[in-house]
Parts: structure tokens; C-alpha cells; sequence
């Protein structure tokens, strides 16, 4: 029988790394509301990525906790996917990216929510959370998107470098409790009419789309990303706060 743990595993990664990626925008939003509100879809994305640690915990059995699993693996343990783990120093970038992925992430937790299994808890929670997500997503892109040329063009570039991560998340996986395959036309229905509406033209997909993320091969950004959110835990290994 399969079991659900990588594939839960994979999603509160995904959950992890977006979250702190986000941190990294706290004081330099291009509006002080703006501040707030990625803290807050930040702290959105860490709570469902603690209580999807805590079912695959659970399942697992083996005795670790939400820290173990967070902050007492390496890069190759990751099951993130890799259009989370790469900076976003660019404010079109972080929204583009936010809507790509809060598409995906609504539909997965809504098919989670619907059927019996140990994450459904969770997924109940966090459909609500990323709805507001991709609308506050879709909210900049297209006022980005349909803005001046500055803005426009800054959102086109960024959509060409998160469009091509787009197909991992969709990977078939027969094995999971939902396969991502099956979502496809779900998300597009999602994405493109706000592409659409931004006067923003879908870029084609490379030959080869970069993928890797779920089966532990990363990219450098990865080992940085986990090497600053780990130090406190590894050098105080067993600390309680």
C-alpha cells in the first residue's frame, strides 16, 4: 500500500521554503501594507508547513518532531519543489511566483479537504488561506502586468523565469493521494485569465523543464536558504525556548 508521507512531505516543504522566503520581504514591500500582508501569507505558509509535519510525524512514526523534520535535514532531504527555493529579490517576481503556486496549492488542499486522510485537517485550514493568496497574488499582477512599461515589462521578465517551473508541480504521481497530474487544467483555469487580463503573454516552456525538487536534487539557493534557517537549531541542538 502507498503511503502518503513523501507527498506530504513534499507540500510542507514547499510550505517551509515559500515562508521563508517571504521573511526576506518584511521591510522592503514597495508599501508598508504591503509589508504586512507578505509577514502574514508568510506565517499562512509556516503554519501549514507545521501542521503537515506534524501528520508526517506522525505517520511515520520514527520518533521526530516538526523541528527535527524542519530544521535536522539537509538539501538532498528536501522535497520541495524548486520554483519555491530560488531568491525573489524582485517584487514582480514574488508575485508571479505566489500566483503560480497558490493555484496549484488551493487546488491540492481543496481535493485533500474532500476526501478522507490523515492531512484533511489541515487542508481544510489552508484552502481558505491560499484562496486569499492567489487573490492577493492576482491582485498585483495585474496591476503590475497592466501598469506602466516599467512595471509591465518587469512582470513579462518575471514570468518568464517562473513560468518554466510551472510543470514540476504538476508531475504525475500516481502514488499520492492526489496526483498533481490530475490538477492541470484546474490551475491553468486559475492562472491564465489573470495572465490574460495583465496584457501578459504566456511564455513557452523549455524542452527540458527544470525539475528535481521531489526526489532531493536542489540547487544551491536551497543549501544557503537552509544553512541561515538552521544555524540557531544546529548549534543548540535539543534547546527549548
Amino acid at each position: 500500500m502507498s503511503t502518503p508521507v513523501p507527498f506530504l512531505l513534499g507540500l510542507a516543504d514547499d510550505a517551509l521554503v515559500t515562508a521563508q522566503r517571504l521573511g526576506w520581504w518584511i521591510s522592503r514591500a514597495p508599501e508598508l501594507e504591503e509589508d504586512v500582508a507578505l509577514a502574514n501569507i508568510g506565517l499562512d505558509q509556516l503554519g501549514q508547513a507545521r501542521g503537515l509535519y506534524a501528520v508526517v510525524a506522525e505517520l511515520e512514526g520514527a520518533g521526530r518532531t516538526e523541528d527535527d523534520l524542519a530544521y535536522l535535514r539537509g538539501p538532498a532531504e528536501f522535497r520541495n519543489v524548486l520554483l519555491v527555493e530560488r531568491p525573489q529579490e524582485d517584487f514582480a517576481v514574488c508575485v508571479v511566483r505566489m500566483l503560480l503556486l497558490a493555484a496549484w496549492q488551493v487546488e491540492v488542499y481543496a481535493a485533500l479537504a474532500a476526501r478522507e486522510g490523515p492531512a484533511r485537517g489541515v487542508a481544510a485550514k489552508a484552502v481558505k488561506e491560499v484562496a486569499y493568496h492567489l487573490d492577493h497574488a492576482a491582485q498585483w499582477v495585474l496591476r503590475l502586468g497592466d501598469g506602466t512599461p516599467l512595471s509591465h515589462e518587469r512582470t513579462r521578465a518575471a514570468l518568464e523565469a517562473e513560468w518554466p517551473h510551472l510543470p514540476e508541480l504538476l508531475e504525475p504521481d500516481a502514488t499520492a493521494p492526489v496526483d498533481p497530474a490530475t490538477l492541470r487544467e484546474a490551475v491553468l483555469g486559475r492562472v491564465l485569465p489573470v495572465l490574460e487580463q495583465a496584457t501578459l503573454t504566456v511564455p513557452p516552456l523549455p524542452a527540458a523543464p527544470p525539475t528535481g525538487g521531489r526526489a532531493g536534487h536542489h540547487t544551491e539557493h536551497l543549501t544557503d536558504l537552509l544553512a541561515q534557517m538552521q544555524q540557531v537549531a544546529r548549534a543548540h541542538p535539543g534547546a527549548t525556548w
